[in-house]
């Protein structure tokens, strides 16, 4: 547990200095903007105007208010969940990956390179890659594969990349074929945590 605090606390200081570098305050998201995110991220396809509705606001406040959170970056991308079985998905894996040794930043950026190049060449669902720690490792992908022969075909060009722990490659393998999953891939659980703190601080 120590050894998760003060990575934690290593992480945060890495924040800090980003944050210097760009020069940029950070400010306080204000509730309609929080709002708008939240709606969005629950459902991107509603106009300007059935988003102002709901949250009680103008049309050209939601315009407006969304054209300043894609310019700030607090909206990265639009997107959708699909039905990954109608695409012929059939397996998600969420795979954990120790190195051998802790990598420099420049052997991360070059692996980063690297693995982008790859991607380019040889096109993998891969949904995320982050740093992190526990479990003995120090990386985390989640991707997802029509089969588990293409599954294992992942696995072996992550063993392959320069300081990779081969012994700490361990996945936690779904069957996106099963029909009752617990909770499926939604972001509308977050969003509604996030409107649910919005209520909690301004009550509090």
């Amino acid at each position: 547990m120590s050894e998760l605090r003060m990575y934690v606390k290593r992480e945060k200081k890495k924040v800090k200095r980003r944050d210097k570098k760009k020069a940029k305050r950070r400010r306080e998201i204000k509730d309609v903007e929080l709002k708008l995110i939240c709606e969005l991220m629950k459902d991107s396809r509603r106009s300007d105007r059935d988003l102002a509705k709901v949250i009680e606001t103008s049309q050209p406040t939601v315009t407006r208010t969304r054209t300043k959170l894609e310019k700030e970056g607090y909206i990265k991308e639009y997107t959708m969940i699909p039905d990954f079985q109608k695409l012929k998905l059939e397996i998600m894996a969420i795979t954990f990956v120790g190195f051998a040794r802790q990598l420099s930043p420049k052997e991360t950026e070059e692996l980063r390179q690297t693995s982008k190049k790859f991607a380019e060449e040889n096109p993998t669902a891969v949904l995320m890659a982050m740093n992190g720690m526990g479990l003995g490792c120090d990386r985390v992908f989640v991707s997802f594969h029509k089969n588990y022969s293409s599954y294992m075909k992942t696995i072996n060009v992550i063993k392959q990349i320069p300081s990779v722990n081969t012994a700490h490659v361990e996945s936690f393998v779904v069957s996106l074929l099963e029909k009752e999953h617990f909770q499926p891939l939604t972001f509308k659980t977050i969003a509604d945590f996030l409107l649910a703190n919005m209520k909690e601080d301004v009550e509090s």
